[in-house]
């Protein structure tokens, strides 16, 4: 049961070839038998998980039959989960139980989803490794020494590790797509107010944007079409109407226009993943899309905007962590200041604290101009560039990351190097546009994901890009040894 994905659990669901409860129960043990090797998991809710899937095999009984209903999922550690912890990764949250669940949480259990418990992290989302967890590094089903990308590390390695089917993630600068290209998977970033940050704990407020890893497209189409809508608790949330995901992964991608960006191919990309990237242009066009040569000029200053205005709003959102209402306090402080400055230095770790002085001194007096307003400025810059390729293409092709998935603690003493990973995929959450990462292959037995971006709100497009590609090729479909 644990090598079928969510499309073919909810078949065999329906089929009553086996209930929820049997799957759920055959996963936890699955979950205490491997997790230990590769610590994706946080906390595993077995009671309620067990719990919620009698329910779903009793919803199923009386006549209900919804696509999800006694799936099991988990979910990344920043969605606030009503009576479960919600660590967030940090030491400064170890001790939160949220008292309410996130809309993305709320959603999915309304459509019957079984949650199998909650998902190892980079702390506060802050990392493209999942090694700054408080609760310790994820390692990669694919090669246990190495890392399974951030921050949605957790949520990859349980997936790939056939520990569950699906799970949710977060994408700041492209939580979700790097470490599904790690780690063999599909991760889909929405247009940003696509879906809800409501009980999302925030990171940086106009760059996160929650979405689903899964093996297939097919997948995150089921887990999108319960995630997404309008949210009037959410002041970021879009009022627009949904587009039918499932129905438009098969329609035909003859005539699509694939842009491909000569900045994407240069200096810093490991040469074999150029070379998957064009084998997957190849298939493209087999299936009748053409492709053009296109330029975003702009995507050279994403690195030095993003990691101005990214550490900018963690700075300003992290402030409410200061031992007073919730989260980790120093013992005995000697008065009120002494308790903020233990508190946030024993209860922050290293990367964090990194990100707070970057974000702090950029925001403070006499920098502000020179650093938060420019950054900001350039970020127009890279959203025009992506309105005006999308003028000539549908949707913009290249790697997801620059290079394959790399040792445990190598870019530990050089954080600058692992922000470098990023480059591919951060100027979508600038711009705000979607993205998508899908399976392209292997290079010395680690995975290759090559990346889609489509125009705002056209998820229903990447989502049918990567679908018709997985019907032609078998990338998704291939297992890590011992798993």
């Amino acid at each position: 049961m644990h090598q079928l994905t969510l499309a073919e659990i909810a078949r065999s669901l329906a089929d009553k070839q086996f209930s929820a409860e049997e799957l759920t129960r055959g996963l936890l043990a699955r979950i205490a038998q491997l997790d230990p090797q590769i610590n994706s998991f946080i906390t595993v809710t077995e009671e309620q998980a067990i719990a919620q899937a009698k329910a779903a095999d009793e919803r199923r009984a009386a006549g209900e039959n919804g696509a999800l209903l006694g799936a099991p999922i988990g979910h990344k550690d920043l969605f606030c989960t009503q009576g479960i912890r919600t660590s967030c990764g940090s030491k400064m949250l170890d001790n939160f139980t949220a008292p309410y669940d996130a809309t993305v949480v709320e959603k999915l259990a309304a459509a019957g989803t079984v949650t199998l418990g909650k998902l190892n992290m980079d702390e506060f989302a802050m990392g493209s490794a999942n090694e700054s967890s408080h609760y310790g590094p994820v390692k990669n089903p694919w090669d246990l020494d190495r890392v399974p990308g951030g921050s949605s590390g957790g949520s990859a390695a349980a997936i790939a590790a056939r520990l569950l089917p699906a799970a949710t993630g977060t994408d700041t600068g492209g939580s979700i797509r790097q470490p599904a290209a790690l780690t063999n998977l599909t991760g889909l970033k929405p247009t940003y107010g696509r879906v809800s940050r409501w009980g999302m704990v925030a990171y940086a407020s106009s760059l996160d944007q929650a979405g689903p890893m899964a093996r297939t497209a097919e997948d995150c189409a089921l887990l999108l079409s319960a995630m997404a809508g309008f949210d009037a608790k959410d002041s970021t949330s879009v009022e627009q109407p949904l587009d039918d995901y499932l129905a438009a992964l098969t329609q035909p991608l003859a005539g699509l226009r694939i842009g491909l960006p000569k900045e994407y191919f240069g200096e810093g990309l490991d040469p074999k993943i150029a070379d998957a990237v064009m084998a997957v242009v190849e298939e493209l066009k087999k299936l009748g899309a053409t492709v053009k040569d296109i330029s975003l000029p702009n995507m050279q200053h994403a690195i030095p905007s993003y990691y101005v205005i990214a550490p900018a709003e963690a700075s300003s959102n992290l402030s409410r962590f200061d031992g007073v209402r919730f989260g980790y306090r120093c013992e005995n402080p000697a008065d009120l200041m002494d308790l903020y400055k233990r508190s946030r230095a024993e209860g922050f770790g290293d990367e964090v604290k990194r990100r707070i002085m970057v974000g702090t001194y950029a925001l403070s007096a006499g920098y502000y101009d020179a650093y938060y307003i420019k950054a900001q400025q350039i970020r127009r810059l890279i959203k025009n560039d992506f309105v005006s390729a999308f003028e000539k293409v549908d949707v913009i092709l290249g790697p997801t990351t620059p290079n394959l998935a790399w040792k445990l603690g190598e870019k530990n003493a050089d954080p600058v190097s692992a922000y470098l990973e990023d480059i591919y995929t951060i100027t979508a959450n600038l711009a705000g546009i979607p993205g998508l990462s899908m399976p392209a292959g292997f290079i010395d037995g680690l995975p290759v994901g090559v990346q889609v971006l489509a125009p705002y709100f056209q998820e229903a497009r990447l989502l049918n890009v990567a679908h018709q590609y997985q019907q032609v090729t078998n990338w998704h479909q291939r297992t890590p040894a011992g798993f």
